[in-house]
């Protein structure tokens, strides 16, 4: 091999077992070599023959790449001399100087002394990146893979592709959100819920974490004190932490959180009530009541998050807070992570219209509106009547999760308590005393078996038990359940 075919081999990486053609490769290479300067403008690049020979490709392969950069100014053919990098695709590019921290009296900036917050200080939830490696992921809130309605989402994509569709999501709404999928919202998935919205009363979200930030940047500030459960969502405990005065933990038992005079004095009331994070018990109904009587009694305003209303598998689902709400004061907060995909980062919220024209004017000094383009799929998935049958299907799938992984439980960790469960995607598991979880989610990895520790929902992690752990079944199939239980029920013995 002559080094010409070396260099260019080196260049240009190509795979075939990718999913990717070796031509949509190969263009994508070129255009990365071209920008980053690493092909010379000044001389042609090789032929259509002469590199595919140098790449053990089909001819064809390079002149389709070729073709495609000519007709993007990436390449200019010029008649019995070659194909040549353009050079108007290259103008204003800045050049970088070969080191530009060289200067000896350069006095970087501290820029964690200049921070107000330090978020990365944090403790958070943490997943593995190659969750999906192991072969019993018991991880919260992950999609199982061969349960994306991946054809549903293809078609919804195509017609989102359309010249007219383009043309419509393209433009700049400035604060508005796609009329259809506030529609669909309103008229296919509060109805399940006993909630009914006007148009002006919803607003569209990068997900529930977001319509939370949006609602405490809105009503808290370093006076406001934030009630919530203990333990609860780490993310909502770190938020509202960061922008209001004092975060109040208030304990939990099997009908969630506790209403008592601890939440007296508290502006906001943060709750998960249909499967409380992260034990998964239901606020029953008289609970509710209370809850709702507490806030009128004390003018407190309720955060109720419906993050997982759509699996309940022993009865119906409890009505929402805010369908039982007669005075204006709960906002909803829901989202699509848990039934369509969390990658998707689509959520809503509902509250009152004054409350929402805020919101909205917030929203847009922060990012304008979600991107409409995934807003008008999503709007499509809905009015097609995927997202029911998504949600149908995934009951049946989940519930049958659900009973092994309780049946499991039972074999194999029977003196294990658990809270109990009317659904949700996870069991709350709470070990020996004498058990370490840290311990066993380091020995359980090993093991090839993903648990998640419980302690990091604790609002003090010094008093945090050590020996309460989620497992959640999303993104196992029920298959492995069994036999991934067993393993960890064999540490949990070994390390108690």
């Amino acid at each position: 091999m002559d080094n010409e075919a070396v260099m260019w081999r080196q260049l240009f990486q190509l795979d075939a077992s990718l999913e990717l053609s070796l031509q949509r490769q190969l263009r994508e290479q070129l255009v990365s070599a071209i920008l980053d300067g690493r092909v010379s403008d000044q001389k042609p690049l090789p032929s259509s023959r002469v590199l595919a020979r140098h790449l053990n490709v089909s001819r064809n392969t390079v002149v389709i790449a070729y073709q495609q950069l000519i007709d993007e100014n990436f390449l200019i053919a010029r008649e019995r001399q070659g194909y040549f990098v353009n050079r108007d695709i290259l103008a204003g590019r800045v050049q970088q100087p070969n080191n530009p921290r060289a200067d000896s009296d350069a006095q970087p900036v501290d820029w964690l002394k200049r921070a107000v917050h330090h978020p990365s200080g944090l403790r958070n939830i943490v997943k593995p990146d190659n969750w999906q490696s192991f072969e019993y992921p018991f991880v919260y809130g992950q999609p199982d893979p061969n349960l994306i309605p991946v054809n549903d989402w293809r078609e919804c994509s195509r017609q989102a592709s359309s010249v007219a569709s383009i043309h419509d999501w393209a433009r700049d709404r400035v604060d508005h959100d796609h009329t259809e999928l506030v529609e669909q919202i309103r008229l296919r998935v509060l109805p399940r819920r006993g909630v009914f919205a006007n148009e002006d009363e919803v607003l569209i979200t990068l997900g529930a974490q977001n319509a939370l930030m949006l609602i405490s940047l809105l009503l808290h500030n370093a006076q406001s004190v934030v009630a919530m459960e203990n333990p609860g969502y780490t993310d909502a405990r770190n938020m509202f932490g960061l922008m209001a005065g004092e975060v109040r933990s208030i304990d939990v038992d099997d009908s969630g959180l506790v209403v008592d005079s601890r939440l007296d004095g508290a502006d906001s009331i943060y709750v998960t009530p249909s499967h409380q994070s992260p034990t998964t018990a239901t606020m029953l109904l008289e609970r509710r009541h209370e809850l709702l009587a507490k806030a009128r009694e004390t003018d407190a305003v309720i955060i109720e998050d419906d993050y997982e209303s759509e699996t309940n598998y022993l009865s119906d689902p409890v009505p929402a807070l805010k369908s039982l709400d007669q005075d204006g004061r709960v906002i909803y907060v829901g989202s699509f992570s848990k039934v369509v995909a969390p990658g998707l980062r689509v959520g809503y919220l509902v509250a009152p219209a004054p409350l929402v024209r805020e919101l909205r004017a917030l929203r847009r000094i922060g990012y304008r509106h979600p991107p409409t383009n995934n807003q008008q799929k999503l709007a499509h998935f809905l009015s097609l009547g995927h997202y029911d049958a998504l949600v149908t299907r995934l009951h049946k799938v989940y519930r049958e999760r659900w009973s092994v992984l309780g049946d499991a439980l039972n074999t194999h960790l029977p003196e294990a308590a658990r809270a109990p469960s009317f659904g949700g995607t996870a069991y709350w598991v709470r070990g020996p005393d004498a058990l370490d979880v840290q311990a066993l989610h380091t020995a359980a990895m090993k093991e090839g078996v993903l648990i998640e520790p419980g302690d990091v929902y604790y609002d003090d992690p010094a008093s945090a038990p050590r020996n309460v752990f989620r497992l959640g079944f999303s993104s196992i199939d029920a298959s492995r359940i069994a036999e991934g239980v067993s393993r960890v029920a064999k540490l949990v013995r070994a390390l108690s």
